[in-house]
């Protein structure tokens, strides 16, 4: 089962007080597929939330919706009768004519109220994906209007949504992972608020891990061209002039060399008989190469 399934069945089934029933019904309904006088339903693939609305259906109105299975296994609530689209319209003190036009406040009667809302909206027209890939939370919202009502509303949470357009219907979404936590810690999800952490959690270890290995790999890289450098430019010295052509304090590191292809230039230290520096090291080997490219250069000019 998806992260956003498992979300939406942990936020279907919390039990909500009497005044988060009505708040949690009103995120629903306001957020469906449709919410008027003259239409309200929701289409939905998760039985969960079709029979929360349902509940949220009968809560506000008194009478039970219309629920079918459609043949592609999603769930259709239709409120069919007029009169029970406007007792649920007059119940949540909301224009007849667009009762998308305001968030009637009054209907989050306490503090609670406003998690429980954002609950039933993200039920009705959110969605989240799994934490293993990215850090991606958004709410299709029904409309323009509503969807700068929404944002608003989310500054009661100190939370800041990202806006955008996806065929013609406006988004809003979070990316920081923080937020996403703080928005599935508001809506009430708590197993799944320590999944996403937990998740997180072990994604950053493993990205470090990844950083430091390829920090490492990219060392043992670099160590491999410049020793074989050294070697390359210590043999032509010697098949060339010989190796006690270089000046004597550079003979016995040119030797060392040699000897070990496989070690690090700094790993030549402790095979040394006299004490050197890295840097003192590094210096000397740079001398050697400089020979060698010397005497590259006078050998090639000597051919002309």
């Amino acid at each position: 089962m998806s992260f956003a399934k498992n979300l939406k069945t942990e936020l279907s089934q919390i039990q909500n007080s009497d005044c988060c029933a009505i708040a949690c019904g009103y995120g629903l309904l306001l957020f469906g597929r449709a919410f008027s006088a003259s239409e309200i339903s929701l289409l939905t693939e998760h039985n969960g939330v079709a029979s929360l609305y349902c509940d949220a259906v009968a809560l506000l109105s008194g009478q039970v919706a219309d629920l079918q299975e459609t043949p592609g296994g999603y769930y259709q609530i239709t409120v069919r009768n007029a009169e029970q689209r406007m007792k649920i319209l007059n119940t949540l003190g909301l224009d007849a004519r667009n009762p998308r036009k305001q968030i009637n406040l009054a209907n989050l009667q306490n503090e609670c109220c406003f998690g429980a809302f954002l609950r039933g909206a993200f039920l009705a027209c959110g969605t989240v994906t799994d934490p293993n890939k990215d850090y991606h939370l958004e709410f299709s919202v029904p409309s323009v209007t509503l969807c700068e009502q929404f944002t608003r509303l989310f500054d009661e949470f100190d939370l800041t949504p990202r806006r955008t357009q996806r065929n013609s219907i406006p988004v809003l979404y979070f990316k920081s992972s923080e937020e996403i936590e703080d928005t599935i810690g508001h809506m009430g999800g708590n197993e799944s608020y320590m999944e996403f952490i937990g998740t997180k959690v072990i994604k950053d270890i493993r990205n470090r891990v990844n950083r430091k290995c390829n920090f490492e790999n990219a060392n043992a890289k670099r160590a491999v061209i410049s020793a074989t450098a050294q070697r390359d430019a210590i043999l032509h010295i010697r098949d060339t002039v010989g190796i006690e052509s270089i000046p004597k304090e550079l003979r016995e590191l040119a030797q060392v060399r040699l000897d070990n292809p496989e070690l690090s230039t700094t790993a030549l230290l402790p095979l040394l008989s006299e004490s050197l520096t890295k840097s003192g090291l590094h210096h000397r080997m740079k001398r050697i190469e400089q020979f060698a490219a010397d005497l590259k250069t006078k050998t090639e000019k000597n051919q002309e």
